[in-house]
């Protein structure tokens, strides 16, 4: 696990937003042009713009296909953020899968984060590959948030994929004096059933999400299918959302959501 801060305290380290603008993006290991592009959507673009919080999947920190860049780090720089940055355990030494650990999620924030956490979740996929979520809460002013970036195992039944959500919000509960929640990410549910099976264990857990399950997240030539999710839970007014299919940079696209506290 690797976490940063920015050089300089900012505004928003002591005053307490009226609202905030979440993201939810799996970038696919951008690096280079896309990554430099990236960054300035995640600056000016109208949509994901300006976020206060962003939760990203497969963010490559020491990877040879990325130019052994690191990922997160270069990001929270350029955008003066906290962040902080989990990978799965290696599965096997002496092989090409021993490095997925260098690939894993993140969480930047232009608030403080403590209590960051890695969660391996249950139920490995092929030849024992692991996947992790992060989580940490934010202190925005004098409000606390609980926030996860999550991703899950794409090659597993769905019961098994269940199982690694449930993880997730059982974590939820080690910290029951913070009213406010968000868990977000890349969940894989690419199988039809496995979408309303999400949405009945979350919405079973008191969350909400103002996402449709026929919206698509993510496209490969013609197929689209849901993958990504937001999930909130607490006192949360939800001013605007939507997904951003005008964005190309990954194979999925990104989750917005406008928030006011």
């Amino acid at each position: 696990m690797e976490t940063g801060a920015p050089p300089a305290a900012t505004r928003q380290q002591s005053t307490t937003p009226a609202e905030i603008k979440i993201i939810s993006y799996n970038i696919r290991w951008r690096e280079g042009r896309d990554l430099e592009k990236l960054i300035e959507l995640f600056r000016n673009d109208r949509e994901i713009g300006h976020a206060g919080i962003l939760a990203l999947q497969e963010v490559d920190r020491n990877k040879k296909r990325t130019n052994n860049t690191n990922t997160i780090k270069r990001i929270a720089s350029a955008l003066n953020m906290y962040y902080a940055w989990a990978a799965p355990p290696p599965q096997a030494a002496n092989s090409r899968e021993a490095q997925e650990e260098e690939t894993g999620v993140a969480l930047l924030s232009e608030y403080p984060m403590t209590d960051i956490k890695q969660l391996v979740l249950p139920n490995p996929g092929p030849k024992g590959r692991r996947r992790v979520a992060l989580g940490a809460t934010i202190q925005l002013g004098t409000i606390e948030l609980r926030v996860y970036s999550v991703h899950a195992e794409t090659r597993i039944p769905i019961p098994q994929k269940i199982e690694q959500y449930s993880a997730v919000i059982d974590d939820v509960k080690q910290h029951p004096k913070v009213e406010r929640t968000i868990i977000m990410g890349d969940f894989n549910t690419w199988e039809g059933a496995s979408v309303g099976q999400t949405t009945k264990l979350f919405t079973a857990a008191k969350f909400s999400t103002p996402f449709s399950e026929q919206e698509p997240t993510w496209k490969r030539f013609i197929i689209q299918l849901k993958l990504d999710w937001v999930w909130l839970r607490g006192p949360f007014q939800v001013k605007s959302y939507g997904i951003d299919h005008t964005i190309e940079l990954s194979d999925h696209w990104p989750l917005w959501l406008e928030l006011k506290l």
